[in-house]
């Protein structure tokens, strides 16, 4: 038994089998329908049975036509039954419409005599345009009170639906393809909304004599494309008739408009036609309904943002007076073509399509035939892209029809030939797939339906569309064919706008785009790129050539293209891309790794486009981009494992500065997985998280390099003098201390050392002393490894003191001689490396000077204010902006961090969860114990991690350490980038900043100053 058999059940009649075999799910029904009153005699009846049998749905076609010879009368009946048995063409129309729509089928059965409409149009080469309609809809409107219709809204509405069946039944039996049929809906709603203005005019002429109102058609209206069921977008636009006051004219034709959108949009007893929506109007559902022609050139010239300009790009008139219609097309039309020339075009658009897919619920994002990856919109903004760019110098792209206007860009090689039909097959597929859904209930949606007979009723529907055979299993072989469009579609949607760049400057086989090289430039130009022409330069280098890299090369490149236009300096993206490549570009795994492994490509393309910092650090060895392509590739390493490495390196180094070298050489790769991790905001999801994630990794890191170092430096002076005579300890100072190093932080330490039993002070002073100097010369030494600057100023006497002391002598200078500040400073002091047990003891001999155990005297108390005071009068670079230097500057680090360290000296004795290194931990302590309230805990807290946010940002993007925000754009924007605001936004940066860190200063008023 067959398919269908089996789905109707094994016990069944011949008839009904001879159903079954048609495609009836349910022939009981059918035979009990075919015996009913109007089908007398056809039940038999071959061509009928077969005729029913090729429809979407043959149970719903056979349903709603025994409703429609149920409520004709006698003669119209025996008129029916008759065409039905002798005219083929009026037959399939009637039942493909019966068999598809239960909306169409429930109107036939209201209105029965509207079947005639069928015969309206029944020559093939008929294409009915807007005036036809506009007379059908007018005769409609005209006969209102025939039928029982008492109001011309209904009337309108039931006319309407006497044209949509018309346009349907053309449809569905293939008399028209998608693109004429999508436009005559369009100019069917043209025609509705020029109707619905006439009967508003009439029901309020006063308006209609002051004004003169013309409605723009914008979206699928404007294009003509429109859906089946979709709202209609529409922008009106009014001039004064002569005489009349500008404000009065306005208000008239505001009447009018809203007369119009009642009309259309409200219910009545005949339903509602569809939504009329004006809110692509200058500022939105918050502006006025109607404006003047100049009203509107005043806020495009002024304030209106990208999207309104792709907006316009379909604009038509549609109604209303076609004159002013015509002017406010041609008066708007220049600013649509020179968007592309706005700041961060591109960037807009893309962002706007973004927020469009994370819009969708979770729940229909795999069902969205519209907004869904790989749906419709990918393909209208992919083409609405490349018309905004290459429009602006070539007319035969400024069309608002998705469709010619794709048609144009293959015409004109800005999109390739086998791109654009494969782009133009995918969006008639899934167009249709979408009028089919609609068309089930004439109702407003882009889902594909879950159910059985729904998907078996659009299969079948859609069989002269989908490749194969649709007959074992109708259903799957849909889903087959959407899945198979749809990820064409998002293949060519990431590409579509970048490949063609490729074209331009590679050889490339016959089909593909002839980008000239003035289009190329316009499009990189559009992108972001400052220099089009070195990013061209470096395009050619990478793509042009037969050979195997070059190939692979033009398949990676369209969509790292689209990743480094999302950056904030492209031109940086592509260029590091370029060197890396040059660098590994003959390695069998990197370009494998990039083609198979997308996650890795794309976070590579970020972490060459985000700043100079991590691409320097992976150009000087381009194989950590293997850590890319790691799941794991990116996650801190602690300090044992990192310390292991180092000192199992230094071990089989053959000198001190080969070793020491080699534990430089561990932090440069260890520097670029820390940096690569923050842009791509591995490190934590929250900020203050991922803050704190890099200043432990970085701690960590360079804690290991000065073991590793250390442990080289005492080997080789060993090695040349014999045992060493004294033991050495290195004690973290400041943000080093307080595990809360930047990229570009020095590392401030204390050197200790303590004699062995028996050797002489002076052998040991020397020993010492030349082992750290040499640590210090080897870490800093110019290299092709970054350096890592040890710096010890903050040792007793400073600069001017001996760089190594003894723990004996630590304690006589802080007994005799240290200052309020020394007290301050050592309060982050921490044993980093060397001999554990004495770093344990420094320890002990420092915390009574930091924590003392009656707090902090008067004179230490002004003193430390005062030094505080001076600084920020007498340290701030010349020139410096006070407002936005994030160490010194008001409510910067300093700020916080001294007001902290105030608490700790004063507090620290008596609680011990003050006594931490960390400033935060230390901050959170005091607001635990009461000693800072909780509000001003989050103000100095944000403003810190903020300060410190910055101050990173500007080391990733520059390479280079700063304290106050960068001077040029593109640097502000890549520190915005990092900091999470989008293009164009770095001003609300800056004022973000301020507007904390003055929080911030009020609160260190209060707190620290008194």
């Amino acid at each position: 038994m067959a398919v269908e058999e089996q789905r109707a059940g094994s016990r069944v009649s011949r008839p009904e089998i001879r159903l079954v075999r048609r495609g009836f799910s349910d022939p009981a029904q059918a035979v009990r329908l075919l015996a009913g009153p109007g089908l007398e005699g056809l039940a038999d009846d071959p061509v009928l049975l077969d005729a029913l049998g090729a429809t979407a749905d043959p149970d719903l076609a056979l349903f709603g036509l025994a409703r429609l010879l149920e409520a004709a009368d006698e003669a119209d009946r025996h008129t029916l039954r008759d065409t039905l048995t002798t005219s083929k063409p009026l037959r399939d129309r009637l039942l493909g419409v019966l068999g598809a729509s239960t909306a169409l089928g429930d109107h036939l059965a209201r209105h029965p005599h509207d079947w005639h409409a069928l015969v309206t149009f029944e020559l093939r080469d008929m294409h009915p345009g807007p005036e036809d309609f506009r007379r059908a809809l007018a005769e409609g409107v005209r006969g209102s009170g025939q039928e029982g219709v008492r109001r011309p809204a209904d009337a309108l509405r039931i006319a309407y639906r006497r044209c949509l069946l018309a346009i349907a039944a053309r449809d569905l039996t293939g008399t028209t393809d998608l693109a004429q049929t999508a436009a005559e809906l369009a100019d069917l709603a043209g025609a509705t909304l020029q109707t619905a203005l006439d009967l508003a005019a009439a029901q309020d002429p006063d308006a209609a004599r002051a004004c003169r109102l013309a409605v723009i058609g914008m979206g699928k209206c404007g294009g003509r494309e429109l859906n089946y069921v979709s709202d209609v977008d529409v922008i009106f636009v009014a001039e004064p008739q002569e005489g009349v006051d500008e404000h009065e004219a306005v208000r008239a034709a505001t009447r009018l408009a809203a007369a119009l959108t009642r009309l259309c949009s409200d219910t009545t007893g005949e339903g509602t036609i569809w939504p009329v929506d004006a809110n692509l109007r200058p500022e939105g559902r918050n502006g006025p309904l109607v404006r003047t022609l100049a009203s509107h050139l005043a806020y495009y010239q002024r304030w209106a943002k990208t999207w309104e300009f792709q907006a316009l790009l379909k604009a038509r008139p549609v109604a209303g007076d076609a004159e002013l219609g015509a002017a406010y097309i041609d008066a708007l039309a220049p600013m649509v073509w020179q968007a592309a020339a706005r700041e961060n075009f591109v960037a807009d658009v893309q962002q706007m399509r973004r927020r469009v897919i994370d819009s969708i619920p979770a729940t229909e994002l795999d069902r969205q035939l519209k907004l869904g990856p790989g749906g419709l919109r990918d393909v209208e903004f992919s083409v609405q892209l490349l018309q905004l760019v290459h429009g602006r110098t070539d007319p035969a792209l400024r069309s608002g029809n998705t469709l010619e206007a794709l048609a144009a860009l293959s015409r004109g090689g800005y999109v390739g030939r086998a791109d654009a039909a494969s782009l133009d097959a995918a969006y008639r597929f899934l167009r249709s797939l979408e009028h089919r859904i609609q068309l089930h209930r004439l109702r407003r949606t882009h889902l594909m339906p879950t159910g059985a007979e729904d998907l078996r009723r659009l299969a079948r529907s859609l069989a002269p569309l989908i490749n194969g055979d649709t007959r074992a299993d109708p259903v799957a072989a849909l889903q087959r064919e959407w899945k198979r469009h749809a990820v064409e579609v998002r293949r060519l949607h990431e590409k579509l706008f970048y490949r063609p760049l490729l074209d331009a400057v590679a050889e490339l086989p016959p089909g593909a785009a002839g980008l000239t090289p003035d289009a190329a430039r316009a499009r990189l130009e559009a992108l972001g790129y400052a220099d089009p022409a070195a990013a061209l330069r470096h395009l050619t280098a990478l793509a042009s050539g037969v050979s195997r890299k070059a190939a692979i090369q033009r398949t990676l490149l369209p969509v790292m293209l689209g990743w480094f236009a999302d950056s904030a300096d492209p031109d940086a993206g592509l260029l590091n891309f370029r060197q890396v490549s040059d660098a590994l570009g003959r390695t069998p795994w990197y370009l494998r790794l990039l083609r198979d492994e997308s996650a890795a490509a794309e976070q590579l393309a970020r972490v060459l486009s985000a700043g100079r910092l991590a691409p320097d650090l992976l150009l000087r060895a381009p194989e950590a981009v293997a850590m890319l392509g790691d799941p794991q590739g990116l996650e801190p390493r602690r300090r044992a494992g990192l310390e292991q490495e180092i000192l199992a390196a230094v071990g089989r180094a053959g000198s001190t500065a080969a070793a020491v070298a080699a534990a430089r050489s561990v932090r440069r790769r260890e520097l670029f997985r820390t940096a690569a991790a923050d842009v791509l905001g591995r490190l934590g999801d929250d900020p203050a998280e991922a803050l704190d994630a890099a200043g432990e990794a970085l701690t960590a890191l360079n804690g290991a390099t000065l073991q590793g170092a250390l442990r080289a430096c005492i080997a080789g002076w060993e090695a040349e003098h014999g045992d060493l005579p004294t033991r050495i300890a290195v004690i973290a100072m400041g943000r080093f201390g307080g595990h809360e190093l930047g990229y570009g932080s020095d590392a401030d330490v204390l050197f200790v050392q303590d004699p062995l039993l028996g050797s002489l002070e002076q052998d040991a002073a020397r020993a010492a002393q030349a082992i750290c100097h040499e640590l210090r010369t080897l870490l800093g030494a110019p290299s092709t490894e970054p350096p890592l600057t040890v710096d010890a100023d903050l040792r007793p006497e400073g600069r001017s003191g001996p760089l190594v002391r003894t723990l004996a002598s630590y304690a006589a200078y802080y007994r005799r001689w240290s200052h309020a500040w020394e007290s301050q400073a050592l309060l982050r002091a921490e044993p980093v490396a060397g001999d554990e047990e004495l770093g344990t003891r420094f320890r002990l001999l420092i915390d009574p000077l930091r924590f003392p155990g009656t707090g902090v005297p008067e004179r230490d108390l002004l003193e430390i204010r005062r030094i505080k005071a001076r600084i920020e009068a007498e340290r701030l670079p010349r020139g410096a902006d006070p407002t936005t230097h994030t160490k010194i500057g008001r409510g910067g680090l300093a700020d916080v961090e001294w007001t902290v360290q105030l608490l700790q000296l004063q507090h620290g004795h008596e609680l011990p969860a003050l006594r931490t290194t960390r400033t935060r931990a230390a901050l959170a302590a005091a607001a635990e114990a009461g000693l800072v309230g909780r509000e001003d805990t989050a103000v100095l807290d944000a403003a810190w991690v903020l300060a410190s946010r910055v101050r990173a940002a500007v080391m990733l993007v520059r390479g280079r350490p700063g304290d106050s925000f960068p001077g040029e754009a593109r640097e502000l924007a890549g520190v915005a980038r990092y900091l999470g605001y989008g293009a164009g936004h770095s001003g609300e940066l800056v004022d973000d900043y301020r507007r904390t860190t003055r929080r911030a200063r009020a609160v260190v008023e209060r707190l620290f100053y008194g």
